[in-house]
């Protein structure tokens, strides 16, 4: 699986940040928990050498999923279910750092920052 893999699907405006040097891309251990779960059910295709070589390909700053995120789930309401969307919220809005997504219900989210259209 290379790393441009499904990036022709994202709006004009992710790629364009995602491709802008200037911009620190962050990604959390949450996502790559995400991802190893899903490889594991057969759901996606990406072992944990190819996560390892997407994230040094594309120089992603890998960001724990702390404590601090943790607690900040106690306040967030019930809008998802999903629980690594909610702990993806929970850490944007801890970090107060925008959250690259295409799920409507983000916007639910007071003071969550959504990057998408």
């Amino acid at each position: 699986m290379a790393v441009t893999d499904g990036m022709s699907t994202l709006p004009k405006k992710v790629r364009a940040l995602l491709a802008d040097t200037d911009t620190e891309v962050i990604l959390s251990a949450v996502s790559i928990t995400e991802i190893a779960t899903k490889n594991g059910l057969g759901k996606l295709e990406m072992g944990q050498s190819e996560m390892r070589q997407a994230a040094r390909d594309m120089l992603l700053t890998i960001l724990p999923f702390t404590a601090q995120h943790a607690y900040k789930l106690f306040n967030l309401p019930q809008h998802h279910r999903d629980p690594f969307d909610r702990m993806l919220i929970a850490t944007a809005l801890a970090e107060d750092i925008p959250l690259i997504g295409s799920d409507r219900e983000f916007k639910k989210y007071k003071g969550l920052k959504v990057i998408w259209a």
